[in-house]
Parts: structure tokens; C-alpha cells; sequence
């Protein structure tokens, strides 16, 4: 659970410690903080193709088909960083500048890449291995990996923007550094790992493997449209944050912390969801298509209580909670969140059952009907964002109320096609 939730635990960090810097930082940090997310989207994106096939292989028993796909999978991450980095370097100046009015954001979101985007290097062979270990149902470390992620994040975010233990002070920049050296340790941490663990020989990691092109190209082929699912769905999300951002940078501020109680409490749905994926490959690889169905299900019910069970205080009593956090003389922002609050109840119930189910149908390698899905969702949910901020002026409750619309209508979908048998055709 939390160790598919790395670069969420990032996105939070930087956050709540730009918060107490100052408003501008805060609004900044949420506007680019989406688009690295939708960076870090498309690598693990890319890594659930190999995910999928590792798990198939192994409910197949071809331990030694593991070691090709997983390094199959981080030959073609590590050319994919390389693009990453040089767009993050010379290409968002002109990419922002299209989008983002406010110059004060314009200028800390290109100062934030600034050294933000080295660590896409560590983040994009970071998820193959992630991939790896839950492709095999061997979770426990990466856990383990993403606590030291984490706290190394958190002691270098409080050093290098505030300027603390010999440090300088760099501000929004000093958060994307530590983000990086961030990755850095934890990537260094799990190969440690690797390398001293046993079991993990019995798949041939050890020695590296040519360049398999038909294997990379089969992954490719299912990871493609899941990448193109969290380019439209994270997409959409930060051309969302585009159109608040607009409104003024206070509005942007109240988004951003919605954003990041959101981030937080999703964190069960995509563990939930990634285990989801790997449990049903790996019976279809042992030909048990009867049990998909209903493992979905039981999923879905176990991250929808889980779920509601830390949702419900949040929203609740906000100020308690958040305090901790966010705490200092003005907690206005809170008190200008709480009715976005309410709205945000009912898109986690929502999302608690639907990230499930439209994992569960990636699992059976439906991913670009999944794909399809998604894009109709993404239409839908920019007209309605598009009309709602400059046409009818609703705010931001009726703003955020798009996700609801988002999420039911995807699980009316995805309903429609796992009960349409359809997938049972699909070969892996």
C-alpha cells in the first residue's frame, strides 16, 4: 500500500513544509507538483506492462521469463528518463508560459525543476523494480524502501528550505533537491537489497540479459495505453489546476490542500489497486477466470471501508487534524477548504470502488479499452471544468464536483465490460 504511494509521500513533504514559507510557495508547489506527477505517471505506467507479464509468468512457473521482463522493462524506462529529463530542462520555459498567468508561479514551478527533474532517472528504474517485486507478490520491502523515501524527504525538505544545519535556504528549489536526493538514497537502499537477496536469484537478475526488442515491444503495447490513461487522467487534473490558477493564487492555495488531503487518503485505493492487478493476472495465468470477478469485488469492499474509516475524521474535523501539519496563526485556508471538504467525501467513496474495478479490468491486459474509457471520462470532465470556472461561476465546490461525475461514470463502464465477458479473449 505504501509502496505504491512514493511519489504521493514526495508531493505531500514538499507541501506542508512550502506551506509554512509562504502562500506563493504553497500555490507554486501545487500547480508543478501536478506536473511532475503526471511525469512520474508515465514511467509507472510503462513499469505495469512489465508488472502484468512478471505476475502472468510467474502463475505460469517460468521464474527465468521474470529476469527478461523486468529487465526489458528498465532498458526502456532508462531511455524514457533521458527524454523526460531533457523536456524538464529546456522545454517546460515554453510550456508553462502557455498556460500559467500568475509570474510569481510561473517562476518557482521552473525553479522547482530545476533540480527536481534529475531524480526522474532514479524514479523510472526505481518503479521497474517496484514492478518486480510486486509482479512476484513479494511486497514487504518496498514498504520498507518507501519509509526511508519518506524520511530522508522530510529531514532534507526542513534543511535545504529553510536554510537549516549548515544548509542554505533555497526555498522552493531546496524541496525539489531533496525530493531528488531523496530518490537517490532509496534507489541505492533497494539495490542493497537485491543484491543480498536470495530468492530473487531464482530470476535470473543477476546477469544482464540482451536487448530482448519483441519483449520490449510487447510491453510496450500493454503499458502504452495505461500510460496514455494517467497522461489523460493526470492531465486532465493538471489542465484543471491550470484553469484555478487563473482564479488567483489563494483559490490555487485552497486546491492544492484539497489536493494533498486527497493524495493522503487515496493512498489505500492504490495499494489496493496495484495488488488488485497483480492477483488478477496471476489467476488468469493459472486459467482460474472465474475468480476474477469476484476478487475485484472483495478488494473493492476492503478499500472502500478503509478508506472511509480515516476519510470520515478528516473531513469531519479538519482543523484537529490538519493542525499538526499545517498549524500557525492563520488557519483560514482550512476554514475556506472545509465545503470542498464535504464534496471531496463523496469522490474518495466513489473512487475507493472504481480505482479498484478499472485495476482489476487492467489486470486481464484490457488496457486499451481502459484507455477508451478514460479519454471519454477526461472529455466530459474538461467541458464540464472549462464551463463551470468561466461560464457559470459556481467555485470551487461545483469545480471539484467534476471528479464525481469523473469516477461514476467510469464505473459504469467498466461494469459494462467485465460483465461483457470480452476480456476472457485477451491474450497476454
Amino acid at each position: 500500500m505504501l509502496g505504491s504511494a512514493a511519489q504521493n509521500v514526495i508531493a505531500l513533504s514538499d507541501s506542508v513544509f512550502l506551506f509554512h514559507l509562504s502562500q506563493e510557495d504553497f500555490a507554486s508547489i501545487g500547480f508543478v507538483g501536478i506536473f511532475y506527477l503526471v511525469v512520474a505517471a508515465i514511467g509507472y505506467g510503462f513499469s505495469r506492462g512489465g508488472q502484468i507479464i512478471i505476475a502472468r509468468r510467474m502463475g505460469e512457473g517460468k521464474l527465468k521469463e521474470v529476469g527478461r521482463a523486468f529487465y526489458s522493462m528498465v532498458y526502456f524506462e532508462a531511455g524514457l528518463a533521458v527524454v523526460m529529463f531533457l523536456f524538464m530542462q529546456y522545454g517546460c520555459n515554453w510550456f508553462f508560459s502557455l498556460i500559467v498567468d500568475s509570474p510569481i508561479v510561473f517562476s518557482k514551478s521552473l525553479e522547482y525543476l530545476e533540480t527536481r527533474s534529475w531524480g526522474v532517472f532514479f524514479s523510472y528504474i526505481g518503479v521497474s523494480i517496484i514492478a518486480l517485486y510486486t509482479g512476484v507478490a513479494r511486497t514487504t520491502f518496498i514498504i520498507v524502501d518507501t519509509i526511508v523515501l519518506g524520511a530522508v524527504n522530510i529531514a532534507l525538505d526542513y534543511a535545504l528550505i529553510f536554510g537549516k544545519w549548515g544548509l542554505p535556504a533555497m526555498g522552493i528549489a531546496g524541496a525539489g533537491l531533496a525530493s531528488t536526493i531523496a530518490e537517490v538514497v532509496a534507489f541505492i537502499v533497494f539495490a542493497v537489497y537485491i543484491a543480498f537477496d536470495k530468492p530473487a536469484r531464482r530470476y535470473h537478475l543477476f546477469k544482464l540479459p540482451r536487448i530482448d526488442l519483441k519483449l520490449i515491444r510487447q510491453q510496450y503495447g500493454l503499458s502504452a495505453p495505461i500510460v496514455a490513461q494517467a497522461f489523460v487522467g493526470l492531465g486532465s487534473w493538471f489542465v484543471f489546476f491550470g484553469i484555478v490558477e487563473n482564479l488567483g493564487e489563494h483559490e490555487l492555495a485552497i486546491t492544492n490542500l484539497v489536493r494533498i488531503v486527497y493524495l493522503v487518503l487515496s493512498i489505500p485505493t492504490w495499494g489496493f489497486a496495484s495488488g488488485v492487478n497483480t492477483m488478477v493476472s496471476n489467476f488468469i495465468g493459472q486459467r482460474k477466470r472465474q475468480a476474477v470477478i469476484p476478487i475485484i469485488w472483495k478488494t473493492a469492499k476492503l478499500s472502500f471501508a478503509t478508506t472511509m474509516l480515516i476519510t470520515i475524521p478528516v473531513i469531519l474535523f479538519p482543523h484537529s487534524i490538519l493542525y499538526p501539519l499545517l498549524g500557525g496563526e492563520d488557519m483560514s485556508i482550512i476554514t475556506d477548504a472545509q465545503p470542498v471538504f464535504y464534496v471531496l467525501a463523496i469522490i474518495l467513496a466513489l473512487f475507493s470502488i472504481v480505482g479498484i474495478y478499472f485495476n482489476g479490468m487492467a489486470g486481464t491486459g484490457a488496457t486499451f479499452y481502459g484507455l477508451l474509457m478514460q479519454a471519454v471520462c477526461a472529455v466530459f470532465y474538461l467541458a464540464y471544468i472549462y464551463v463551470e470556472v468561466n461560464h457559470t461561476h459556481g467555485g470551487l465546490i461545483w469545480a471539484w464536483a467534476a471528479e464525481i461525475f469523473y469516477w461514476a461514470i467510469m464505473q459504469a463502464m467498466v461494469m459494462w465490460y467485465l460483465r461483457s465477458r470480452n476480456w476472457h479473449r485477451l491474450e497476454v
